[in-house]
């Protein structure tokens, strides 16, 4: 009777054991290379993640992210330029978008020259504002550090994001310490206000609460926290965006340019939200030409 007994606690063990191991996904992708950076036992700070990592092959777009990961784009060095990128994909800080805003947009900078890292960041997961930061400034400290084995000036490393995702990279950008900061920031439809009025709302919440104090939604409302260390930024977006107005990169805009900080934005007077990688959307060949030269005339000042 005491064997039986003993045996079914070990199995009650197997059991419960089984059950805490997390899923973390594997996504198809074209990277070059798959970097497994952390996951919440590791990293500096967790997300407190309980449910399993969800992946939408339709849709491109990631939920419940606990581990860390990389997908590096390496830029063939026939026509590397120097130039890299870290890219934030968007999803309202409730989901990552990696395929078209991560993956689609990877694809693009190699095929410029420039090598890019996409990032799978962990959500903030109602609350915990830290993370995603601190995964995002990994992203800029990897590029650095492997910058002779890629290829690529450590002093040109940039970052881009799109949505959510540019909240994130004008976090990174305002947020992070001068001798650390990214060389320049390519921003599509960024959240930027917390302002009521102005912002997408689900964002912050996800970011800081619902209950969030005040003085937090101005911390993480960007255009407030420019300087003139702000690195150099370019805007795209559409004048027709109702989840995410326009206002909010007209005042990122605004401040960059009160502290002398080189800023340029294109708006499209239409196309909505979340355009990058769809190929129906009409001013795709515009956007991607004005940023090739945008990114030419960058990388050739001093």
């Amino acid at each position: 009777m005491k064997r039986i007994v003993i045996s079914m606690a070990v199995i009650a063990g197997a059991i419960l054991s089984a059950s805490a191991q997390k899923t973390f996904v594997e996504l198809p992708c074209n990277a070059d290379q798959t970097i497994k950076v952390w996951n919440n036992s590791k990293a500096p700070h967790s997300n407190e993640e309980k449910k399993d990592e969800t992946f939408d092959k339709k849709e491109g777009v990631l939920r419940n992210t606990s581990e860390t990961v990389f997908y590096l784009y390496k830029a063939d060095a026939s026509i590397a330029t120097g130039q890299s990128v870290v890219i934030l994909p968007g999803g309202g800080y409730g989901a990552v978008c990696i395929g078209r805003e991560g993956f689609k947009l990877a694809e693009y900078f190699k095929s410029l020259g420039i090598t890019a890292l996409v990032v799978k960041y962990r959500l903030p997961n109602e609350g915990h504002k830290e993370v995603p930061l601190e995964d995002a400034q990994e992203g800029l400290r990897y590029l650095r550090k492997n910058a002779k084995k890629l290829g690529i000036d450590p002093a040109k490393v940039g970052v881009v994001g799109s949505s959510a995702g540019g909240h994130l990279a004008a976090t990174v950008s305002t947020f992070t310490p001068d001798e650390e900061k990214p060389a320049f920031a390519v921003l599509f439809y960024p959240v930027i206000s917390g302002e009521t009025c102005m912002t997408h709302q689900n964002t912050y919440n996800r970011l800081l609460t619902k209950n969030a104090a005040p003085y937090l939604r101005e911390k993480y409302s960007l255009d407030k926290q420019v300087s003139p260390t702000t690195p150099k930024t370019i805007l795209l977006l559409s004048s027709d965006d109702k989840t995410v107005p326009a206002v909010n990169s007209v005042l990122y805009y605004k401040a960059l340019k009160h502290y002398g900080v080189d800023a340029t934005m294109h708006i499209y007077p239409s196309g909505g939200h979340g355009w990058v990688g769809r190929d129906e959307f009409r001013y795709t060949k515009d956007w991607q030409h004005q940023l090739k030269r945008w990114l030419e005339f960058i990388n050739k000042e001093k």
